[in-house]
């Protein structure tokens, strides 16, 4: 039986843990609602801690463009309804409190949930009766009922949906469109009961414009990992076609127009690899769904071989660039290599998962001299990165472009050559036009590129 007293429906302080590319959206949104006090908890280490000060100065941590955010979060600061702290202390007034952590799977692709076990320690430590608790943090299908609520209900000493309420409501965000997603795209919302299914709603309801769709917590858990190794799933076959076209001597961006001719047609886009925080990890997750919780084992073969795939193609990206350096007469040991983008996404900061990290990591194996330029990203533990495009290719034997920043379209071929050393590009992103770039005077390779 529910405890009406105990329901919250007009929701007065929200503590928001985790202030990433998920949780610094969410909460400022919610900070310019009517009636909201937002708290957001980060972590002050030496890695994310600087965040703190940043935010409760009204600017915006991100370098990446992020249309809307910045003077968002300088509206809700100055209107004195959003702050910063690293006490989750303040969790025992409040009367939500959203899940933002990380939740990254080890070597052996199992689901390292370090950070949610010990924010849900903490939070069943201060919450107080009658609290929302949402986790917007990706997990296995399961882990809201069989990992974080007996967590919460034994640290708290209280019952779920009588004390107080749990549900999971996955993001859709991509970092450079953050609130656009956030308000624009639908939502899933699961609780672990009706109660807290419905307060659920009734918060995001405050942000969300397009249609919130209410379901089990089992089964929002699950849509969320299915979604992402969907787009994994169709990457990968591009990737491998790319490949495919690259053997026969075919362009494959070509080829994918001729496909998508047709309206129900839709081959998406090659490259030199997939990076961010959820597509490398999501498979994973729901592979381990299965295998802990499901009433029987499930070959997931299909979604781990497209894992596979695209994992493998930052390796491609380095068998062109020696390809590609022994037509030029060079071999790849002690070449001086420029990569191009260091984030996983065009226009944003964001590197978790860059696929120019195992490039390099390649590269940099078999001898090459690496040097990184990304417009957006200020620092890479342990590689030499500039923001200065000129001294990246300065004395260059190749440019090995990873990501697509739109910096990089329309580069003067001329100028870039007359910087290089080795006039030799590899595109990995279908930048630059392979014609253009051989009459230029360039060794040229390309993923997906004959």
């Amino acid at each position: 039986m529910q405890n009406p007293q105990y329901a919250i429906r007009n929701p007065k302080l929200i503590v928001v843990i985790g202030m990433g590319y998920v949780g610094i959206p969410c909460a400022v949104l919610l900070a310019d609602v009517p009636g909201h006090q937002v708290i957001g908890v980060q972590r002050r280490s030496e890695r994310s801690g600087w965040k703190i000060d940043v935010l409760n100065k009204g600017l915006s941590p991100f370098d990446g463009q992020e249309p809307g955010l910045a003077e968002l979060i300088a509206r809700v600061v100055e209107k004195g309804t959003f702050q910063v702290t690293d006490d989750i202390s303040v969790c025992k007034d409040a009367d939500v409190i959203l899940i933002d952590v990380q939740t990254p799977t080890d070597s052996r692709r199992v689901p390292e949930y370090l950070s949610l076990r010990e924010v849900s320690t903490s939070v069943g430590q201060y919450m107080k009766k009658g609290a929302l608790v949402v986790i917007e943090s990706t997990v296995a299908p399961g882990t809201t009922q069989n990992i974080v609520q007996p967590i919460l209900e034994e640290t708290s000493g209280l019952e779920a949906g009588q004390d107080f309420y749990l549900a999971f409501s996955y993001e859709r965000v991509m970092p450079g469109k953050l609130l656009e997603f956030m308000v624009d795209f639908p939502r899933v919302v699961g609780g672990i009961d009706a109660r807290s299914t419905e307060l659920a709603v009734e918060l995001y309801r405050t942000i969300v414009k397009k249609e919130i769709t209410a379901i089990d917590v089992l089964t929002a858990e699950l849509a969320k990992t299915v979604e992402n190794a969907y787009r994994d799933v169709n990457i990968a076959f591009a990737n491998e076609m790319a490949l495919v076209c690259e053997s026969l001597g075919v362009d494959v961006y070509e080829m994918r127009e001729l496909i998508n001719a047709r309206p129900d047609r839709h081959m998406h886009l090659p490259g030199a690899g997939v990076g961010g925080h959820c597509l490398p990890k999501d498979t994973w997750l729901l592979r381990f769904g299965v295998k802990e919780y499901g009433t029987r084992d499930v070959d997931t073969g299909m979604i781990t071989l497209a894992r596979r795939i695209n994992d493998a193609m930052p390796d491609q990206m380095a068998r062109l660039v020696e390809e590609a350096l022994a037509e030029a007469g060079r071999e790849l040991k002690e070449s001086r290599v420029a990569v191009l983008g260091l984030a996983y996404l065009e226009d944003s900061d964001d590197v978790r998962n860059t696929p120019a990290e195992p490039l390099i990591h390649t590269l940099r194996g078999r001898g090459a001299w690496v040097v990184a330029h990304d417009p957006y990203v200020w620092g890479y533990e342990g590689q030499e990165l500039t923001r200065d495009l000129d001294e990246a290719l300065r004395g260059a034997d190749c440019l090995a472009l990873v990501t697509k920043h739109q910096m990089y379209f329309g580069l003067d071929l001329k100028r870039v050559k007359a910087l290089m050393r080795t006039p030799v590009i590899v595109d990995g992103r279908n930048v630059f036009s392979a014609t253009a770039c051989r009459e230029a005077g360039f060794v040229y390779r390309g993923i997906g590129k004959g």
